[in-house]
């Protein structure tokens, strides 16, 4: 069921809101390089600024919509009473934080009967940040400017355009580092410029491809609105606009064929 129009526009409204002041509260810890820094059971770093702006999130949610579901990293889930679930990663790339890399992010996302209505990036460090809900188009703002539409590039081969991905290595991991191969051969520019800044420079023109060879819900949540609204596509390895099969890409639509192709050789 399609959530009334109010309802979706008042959830990014907030979403936006807090992501800013989520990636505020992180940039403090930033700028110091002081905090400590544990690891979980998979070997992923975890600070105390991913705990505190997580903390925070749930809190400005909980007070805004108390009836709302919230899922995030950090922390155990929390039940909701009407189809709406927030999907938050307080710090995506914390390896990047960790090393004071400007390219860190703060992802909100909210799912309505489990799919996903409205999502934002933001790049606290960078003071940027793509956002969008289903029907209301992607916005990009950088610093105190004015939003402006948010638009994939035109360009229409891989040969011409920009391949970026999170960590070369996760190919590996997975045992298929021969797609990597193959992207980064074709691509006329391949960086790993990845995390959701990867994803927010193809919803922006400025790369044409991202690719997670392993991705979490709460890195995916915000990705299918600002995409599909900003005129590419997010979906999985198997072209499936999902959010919980462990990968994912994105392109700026005109590639999508081609790469999920050269994934499948």
């Amino acid at each position: 069921m399609k959530p009334p129009t109010t309802d979706c526009a008042a959830r990014l409204e907030l979403a936006v809101d807090i992501a800013r002041e989520a990636g505020r509260l992180t940039l403090d810890y930033f700028n110091r390089q002081n905090f400590e820094v544990e690891f979980k059971k998979n070997d992923s770093p975890v600070t105390v600024a991913d705990r505190q702006a997580e903390e925070l999130l749930r809190n400005r949610i909980a007070k805004a919509f108390p009836d709302d579901a919230i899922h995030g990293e950090e922390f155990d889930d929390r039940p909701g009473q009407n189809g709406f679930r927030w999907i938050l990663d307080p710090i995506d790339g914390t390896k990047s934080f960790i090393h004071g890399v400007p390219l860190y992010a703060t992802l909100v996302a909210v799912e309505h009967e489990g799919r996903s209505i409205a999502g934002v990036i933001r790049i606290p460090a960078l003071d940027e940040s793509v956002y969008a809900a289903v029907g209301h188009g992607a916005w990009h703002v950088v610093g105190q400017e004015p939003p402006r539409r948010a638009r994939v590039s035109e360009c229409p081969r891989l040969a011409e355009g920009l391949f970026v991905t999170s960590e070369v290595a996760t190919f590996d991991e997975i045992g298929r580092r021969d797609v990597y191969d193959r992207l980064q051969s074709v691509a006329r520019l391949s960086r790993s410029w990845g995390d959701a800044y990867g994803y927010l420079l193809v919803a922006t023109g400025r790369a044409e491809l991202m690719v997670d060879p392993a991705m979490e819900v709460w890195d995916a949540g915000p990705l299918p609105p600002i995409l599909n609204e900003a005129g590419g596509t997010f979906t999985d390895w198997q072209g499936r606009a999902r959010i919980d099969s462990g990968q994912g890409f994105a392109t700026n639509a005109r590639v999508f064929d081609e790469v999920v192709e050269l994934l499948h050789v």
